[in-house]
């Protein structure tokens, strides 16, 4: 294996991979521009077929094998987006492909892999142990091993974004990648500092997953069992990647998870366009430091859209709770008949939607007599909820937060 990886790699693999892989779009987004201060230029690669930037370097490890190696099938270890990429272009190439993934994989991702014609094996109750297994698989079979970011041919297809984001606007003064094991973010920096050498590049992780901040900053990492950006949630960078990261990265930011929840939501209501956690960290780290890329023209990597849907919407909830949108009072009402209509037609009269009530008496620590009634309501944000509170008290109703908002 090479010790590194260099540009004329990068531009080999965009030849390489030309014309079996999107081009995709790299789109100025003036109202996120407008709301954070800086240039928001966004690259779409969840427009992929398969949803995510995991393609490029999958196709260019794919396509450098030699004959007698794509008759004995490929391997891959991933929860998720390499997993694809790999089974797909396998399929693409009539190459026999086999993905090891932990036990704890999410039943929709294990499908789209098969989807592919891929031999699924569920192994481990972690990453680790399903990679033990599946390089221990590879050499019983003899099948070749495709590493999810450190492998020079990976590195290089992931680098082919920054080519192109720089080839579509060279007046970016900052790339945002999020870093994972590292594949991406060296790839990309490589091409980048190659066409643009003082352009800054500047990775992002989650708080709950900092490996290359704490390997950067000679820190101990400490990391969470979960996380919203699990195509992020790495705890040791490559061998390749993390000497590429030293020479190569300018600086790398964390993001609190509430802050991707957000991006998350930005991009989708904004955008209109689908990010995983990790392909909305960048415009997280926008969101978390603000001086950072106050005035600059940022160009952020939307590394994938793979997001199971009962999470997006849980993180949409989340997200309207805290911005006041989705609130639940806990209102106490008299025990005679009309007084839930009069809270209802109180709300109706101030257009706050009533989405759910529930009325419970027995495991309530509120007078017998005076029960609480939760009313979970759509609002138009803080003030909207002011007003309603107001209203509800003048008209004599005890009111209090059934969640953790605080309540004028």
């Amino acid at each position: 294996m090479p010790a590194s990886v260099d540009f004329r790699a990068v531009r080999s693999a965009a030849r390489r991979i030309k014309r079996h892989v999107l081009d995709t779009p790299l789109l100025l987004s003036r109202t996120l521009s407008q709301i954070h201060g800086c240039e928001i230029w966004l690259k779409f690669e969840n427009l992929q077929f398969t949803a995510s930037f995991k393609e490029r370097g999958a196709l260019n490890k794919l396509l450098q094998l030699q004959p007698a190696q794509l008759a004995r099938g490929v391997l891959a270890v991933s929860a998720g987006n390499h997993a694809q990429g790999v089974a797909y272009h396998a399929q693409r190439l009539g190459a026999r492909a086999c993905i090891v993934m932990p036990l704890a994989t999410a039943h929709v991702k294990v499908e789209r892999t098969r989807d592919f014609g891929a031999e699924v094996i569920l192994h481990g109750e972690s990453f680790d142990a399903a990679r033990e297994h599946g390089v221990r698989l590879a050499a019983e079979r003899a099948m070749t091993f495709i590493h999810p970011y450190d492998d020079p041919a990976v590195i290089a297809g992931q680098g082919t974004i920054g080519i192109e984001m720089l080839r579509a606007a060279p007046q970016l003064d900052l790339l945002l990648v999020p870093i994972g094991g590292g594949g991406l973010i060296s790839g990309v920096a490589i091409a980048a500092k190659a066409l643009k050498p003082r352009i800054e590049v500047v990775g992002v992780e989650t708080t709950s997953y900092p490996a290359a901040w704490a390997a950067l900053s000679k820190r101990k990492p400490r990391f969470r069992h979960s996380t919203v950006a699990d195509g992020i949630a790495v705890r040791q960078l490559g061998a390749l990647t993390l000497p590429l990261i030293r020479r190569h990265v300018d600086d790398v930011v964390l993001v609190a998870e509430s802050a991707i929840e957000q991006a998350i939501v930005a991009l989708l209501e904004i955008e209109k366009t689908v990010a995983e956690g990790a392909g909305a960290a960048g415009l997280a780290a926008i969101a978390c430091h603000p001086r950072r890329f106050a005035g600059k023209r940022v160009g952020v990597v939307l590394s994938g859209g793979n997001i199971d849907t009962l999470l997006l919407t849980q993180i949409l909830r989340r997200v309207l709770a805290r911005g006041r949108r989705l609130v639940r009072f806990a209102i106490r009402l008299p025990d005679r008949p009309g007084a839930l209509a009069r809270v209802s037609a109180v709300l109706g009269e101030l257009d706050a939607n009533i989405e759910a009530i529930e009325h419970q008496r027995t495991f309530s620590s509120a007078p017998l007599k005076t029960p609480e009634v939760e009313f979970t309501v759509q609002t138009r944000g803080s003030a909207h909820v002011r007003a309603i509170v107001r209203t509800l008290r003048r008209a004599g109703f005890a009111v209090r937060p059934a969640h953790d908002i605080a309540l004028p």
